[in-house]
């Protein structure tokens, strides 16, 4: 097996954050579930962004997120991902650009505006997420360089774009193009939302597909149906290689074969919630790709989401290499 170009190819939906402080007042006259995700249509979109409070822009979605953290680590990072030749999708691709992700994807021409996700941080850190996905859900097989894939040790999938068929049709070639290479393929589940309405999907590509799983404790009881989070774990340990579940404050733990590592969460001013676990597998998979073990891998991933949760925004505001252990 030749040497990778990339560390970690990340492949998601290309989205715009909003991000915006709001109290639970707004929340309600907008008919919003404190801390959940829903899909909004282009009119829902256009009228929430107008009655929102002046708010930080930057290019987003969960894996791109983790692209530009794993990029801030020191890994040498790919992206696949679909916005529109717009204002928004020049905004994304200068934004994940600057941070030193290689983004190669062709923009999409004449036909649905770049993504974005409206974002409304309450005083308790809680994100409350509105997400119109536009252009980023045209992304399909035809967009997967088989070649960037072979090249790169780790695809990494976002289980948020697993809703139209040919991002299903996506993710598969990607993963046989990395299997084939001898590289490994690892998987967000994302949300619960995501999991409840694809479980059977799910359960198929994680058995057939995966090598690695990132899930918090709602994700994966979701995926195996189970009442208790230890049960779902014990689930996860049969079906996948190497499976790192978070569980916020509680830290996470990292099971692999029969060994398991528990990872204490690191201290933190909780500000704002988003991107936490994008940031966990950021630090997580640029730890694995570096050789580290396990437990330090953990500990990349929970010094990565506490830098995060400290400050409003998804992506790092200090040099995360300085924190991360030796």
């Amino acid at each position: 097996m030749s040497e990778a170009t990339y560390d970690i190819l990340g492949i998601g939906n290309a989205i715009v954050d909003v991000v915006a402080r709001a109290d639970e007042a707004f929340l309600s006259r907008h008919d919003m579930h404190k801390g959940a995700m829903q899909l909004i249509d282009t009119a829902t979109a256009d009228a929430l962004y107008a009655a929102m409070p002046p708010g930080l822009e930057s290019s987003g979605g969960s894996v791109a997120n983790s692209c530009a953290v794993a990029a801030g680590l020191g890994a040498r990072v790919a992206y696949i991902g679909k916005v529109a030749d717009d204002q928004l999708g020049g905004v994304f691709r200068h934004d994940i650009d600057a941070v030193g992700v290689h983004f190669p994807t062709a923009p999409l021409s004449g036909a649905a505006p770049t993504a974005r996700c409206l974002i409304l941080v309450t005083p308790d850190g809680q994100r409350t997420m509105n997400t119109f996905l536009g252009a980023c859900v045209t992304l399909t097989a035809e967009d997967v360089d088989p070649a960037l894939v072979a090249a790169s040790e780790i695809t990494y999938l976002e289980g948020y774009l697993y809703d139209p068929p040919e991002a299903q049709a996506a993710f598969k070639k990607a993963a046989a193009a990395a299997h084939a290479a001898g590289r490994q393929v690892a998987l967000s589940l994302s949300d619960a939302f995501c999991v409840n309405r694809h479980r059977a999907a799910f359960l198929d590509l994680v058995a057939n597909h995966v090598d690695i799983l990132f899930a918090n404790e709602a994700e994966i009881t979701a995926l195996y149906e189970r009442n208790t989070f230890e049960e779902a774990a014990e689930d996860a340990r049969q079906n996948v290689a190497l499976a790192a579940l978070t569980r916020s404050e509680a830290g996470s733990v990292i099971l692999r074969g029969a060994e398991t590592v528990s990872v204490a969460a690191e201290p933190a001013k909780v500000v704002d919630t988003t991107g936490a676990g994008d940031a966990y597998a950021a630090g997580f998979l640029t730890g694995l790709t570096f050789g580290k073990s396990l437990e330090i891998c953990g500990r990349m991933g929970s010094i990565a989401a506490a830098e995060v949760i400290s400050h409003y925004g998804a992506r790092p505001e200090t040099d995360l290499r300085a924190l991360m252990p030796v």
